[in-house]
């Protein structure tokens, strides 16, 4: 993960100080970036273990402080419970901007205007990032670094409070983009809670493989399966909240998937649906935000031993050649594995020569 980088002392002092409401894996990790950066951060969780744990690791402490003092509440609870959290701090806390951190904002939204509240000091927000993990062990102040973080603003919202929750982003390093609550839904459900349905999909159809067919499983099905190890019970409660916008997903990829079956037979129609997919993946961009660019794969054996990665980063930094992306791929009969290295074509055929000449394996 990148550094935090050092936040302007100006957006702390609009900030501290803040109250964090659930310290999972998202709560625990931006009271971290803030406590870094000098916030003053206090935490509660309904888990009192939770909250221990997440004080713990430098998120925040667990004192409450008059209720009239926070200028900020941030909910990162599972996402059933934000609207009546949400409902709840804003009736608590009379001086403070309330944002949450839940990855559907419409649902939140529609049962919060159901009580009819003054919402104008909630600010909705999305911060888009996490792991496969849960909970505050996991917790880092890097998590948010460069990633884009959602707000969600309504025209009741005063300036100053949406301004209050854009700091909140960038001080924990997160790129702010600003959408309504139903453009987000539908974009959520395209970039996020679908590829975590495909990922599950393949995942269950593994059920039916012979489990002496396991044993040939390398990097590419583990990638594809890796986010399906994700908690269940979080993604059940989101998947519900954002179902119009999933199920609109998934008769889309039922209409491909029956054009995929009907192209079988036919090598140039099954090539033209392949080739829509790479166009699709390349759609995404290159690293940095940049257009897509072709590389070479080359694979270099490693022993899983303490050092190897760090000698054979040195011996590619001597070459001078540039690691665009890699990968791991461990080897499932003996203590080594294969990392795949992406780099510029031009460059490719030098850093195979350069690893032969200093013994790397190299896997054609």
């Amino acid at each position: 993960m990148s550094p935090l980088p050092v936040a302007d002392p100006g957006d702390i002092a609009d900030l501290s100080p803040v109250l964090i409401v659930g310290t999972g894996l998202i709560g625990a990790s931006i009271g971290c970036a803030l406590t870094s950066q000098g916030v003053e951060v206090h935490l509660w969780d309904l888990d009192p273990a939770n909250g221990m744990v997440a004080a713990g690791r430098g998120a925040g402490i667990l004192g409450p402080r008059d209720p009239r003092d926070y200028r900020l509440v941030v909910v990162a609870t599972p996402p059933a419970a934000v609207a009546a959290t949400v409902a709840e701090r804003l009736r608590w806390h009379r001086n403070a901007v309330i944002t949450d951190t839940a990855s559907v904002k419409s649902a939140v939204l529609a049962e919060l205007q159901g009580k009819g509240l003054d919402l104008s000091r909630y600010v909705g927000s999305h911060p888009m990032s996490g792991t496969q993990y849960d909970g505050p062990m996991t917790a880092v102040p890097e998590l948010f670094v460069d990633r884009t973080w959602v707000l969600t603003p309504r025209p009741e919202n005063p300036p100053q409070a949406v301004e209050r929750v854009r700091r909140l982003a960038v001080v924990c390093g997160a790129r702010t983009v600003t959408l309504d609550t139903l453009e987000h839904d539908t974009a959520v459900a395209e970039v996020s809670h679908l590829p975590q349905l495909m990922s599950i999909l393949t995942g269950a159809n593994l059920r039916h493989a012979d489990s002496s067919h396991l044993t040939l499983a390398g990097g590419g099905i583990r990638d594809v399966t890796r986010i399906a190890q994700s908690q269940t019970g979080m993604w059940r409660q989101i998947i519900s909240a954002n179902r119009s916008a999933v199920r609109r997903q998934l008769d889309r990829v039922r209409e491909d998937l029956d054009t995929l079956i009907g192209a079988l037979d036919d090598p140039d129609e099954l090539e033209a649906f392949l080739e829509m997919g790479r166009s699709g993946a390349r759609s995404l961009g290159g690293k940095h935000g940049s257009e897509f660019s072709e590389t070479t794969t080359v694979v270099v054996e490693i022993p899983d031993r303490p050092g190897a990665l760090a000698r054979l980063f040195s011996d590619i930094g001597r070459l001078g050649v540039n690691i665009e992306d890699l990968s791991v791929e461990h080897d499932q009969a003996r203590d080594s594995g294969f990392l795949s290295i992406e780099v510029d074509p031009a460059r490719a055929d030098d850093l195979r020569a350069w690893m032969r000449e200093h013994d790397w394996g190299l896997r054609s």
